[in-house]
């Protein structure tokens, strides 16, 4: 298959996703063209360190470069001030100057929150994402948007900063968690629905064979990565197209704080259902057929993710108290929530013109369906 690469066209901020086979064991080659000094600092998650951290230091080793690694809890809830704090107090301790790299070996806990700490730290250093799961691949790790979520709600506190270089290795994915490969898809397909009907058309019927497949994800990852960047490219700071690629993220935000980051909720499972509803709002609205919705539903059930507000376990609050969680929302301008909806699939657009009736009529039936 080769290694796919991707240009994010950025001016002096431009950088390359390089996708494919063995890219972790290349790691030191593929990065010591950026280092000023034979040393790195890396930043993961103990799952990953566990099973990964060994062949990441050996492949700094045959290139002469030294690395220390720190290892953080993983899940979301590490996503926040303390081991925010903990990371940046270790860069220093690390001695990390202005002209290092940072690596960020992990899911998209750990890019957003390295990625954020990198852009702080000495008014900032560069950094280098190396996404280890199927979401970070895909999504988190392109565009240079980091952050940590706080008791308000999620990534309300961050900066902007790209990355140097991504490297992902599509090998990788091979360890991860079912589950763990399910959320990240709620990813790939939210790509299709927002701007590529053949590209839907594609998963529809290649999905189901992408965990067993290495060419096909490749393919999956390649062109979710080529949208994600020509999207960035044009609208780097969300001041207009970017915020097409947050279909689904309104209502799954509110979710991710209702069940407290929780395993309860992966995010790529709070997308999935997010871009079910934000369809199934549209065809309300008038603005597209029911065979959208209908469509978005019987694949996101093919692929065996969640689909629905009742495919969450536990206890919710009521649709007033999510629609509280959602004007909490980064998308909202001038106290207006600004949705995602769509005309068709791939044919999302950005709006401020929803009726707060409309959608919570539509929390209080997919709560009753709980």
């Amino acid at each position: 298959m080769g290694v796919d690469v991707v240009p994010v066209a950025l001016g002096d901020r431009a950088y390359e996703v390089r996708i494919g086979a063995g890219l972790i064991d290349r790691a030191g080659a593929e990065i010591a063209p950026l280092l000023r000094r034979k040393k790195v600092a890396v930043i993961t998650d103990e799952t990953v360190a566990s099973l990964h951290l060994l062949r990441l230091a050996e492949a700094f080793s045959a290139q002469g470069i030294t690395m220390t690694a720190l290892s953080l809890p993983p899940g979301e809830a590490t996503k926040g001030w303390p081991q925010f704090a903990r990371s940046v107090e270790w860069l220093l301790d690390s001695q990390v100057e202005r002209r290092d790299v940072v690596v960020a070996f992990g899911g998209g806990v750990v890019g957003d929150l390295v990625g954020f700490a990198s852009a702080v730290l000495r008014r900032g250093v560069r950094f280098v994402q190396i996404p280890t799961t199927l979401l970070s691949q895909v999504d988190s790790s392109v565009g240079g948007k980091t952050g940590i979520n706080t008791a308000q709600g999620k990534n309300l506190v961050g900066a902007f900063h790209q990355p140097s270089l991504v490297l992902a290795d599509i090998d990788v994915l091979d360890t991860l968690p079912a589950r763990d490969f399910l959320a990240g898809y709620g990813e790939v397909v939210k790509y299709g629905l927002l701007g590529d009907a053949a590209f839907f058309d594609w998963l529809e019927v290649n999905g189901p064979s992408l965990r067993r497949d290495a060419g096909l994800r490749q393919h999956a990852v390649v062109r979710s990565v080529q949208m994600k960047a020509e999207i960035v490219a044009r609208d780097e700071h969300e001041e207009g197209d970017r915020a097409l690629l947050n279909l689904g993220h309104t209502f799954c935000h509110a979710l991710e704080k209702a069940t407290g980051y929780s395993d309860r909720l992966l995010h790529g499972e709070g997308v999935a259902i997010g871009c079910a509803l934000a369809f199934e709002l549209s065809q309300r609205l008038g603005l597209c057929a029911q065979e959208a919705p209908s469509r978005v539903r019987a694949h996101l059930k093919a692929m065996g993710t969640k689909v629905d507000i009742a495919d969450i376990p536990g206890d919710l609050p009521g649709a007033e108290a999510l629609l509280g969680l959602m004007a909490q929302d980064k998308k909202v301008i001038d106290g207006t929530l600004r949705f995602i909806l769509a005309r068709g699939i791939g044919q999302a657009f950005v709006t401020s013109e929803v009726p707060g009736e409309m959608v919570k009529s539509l929390l209080v039936e997919a709560l009753r369906g709980r």
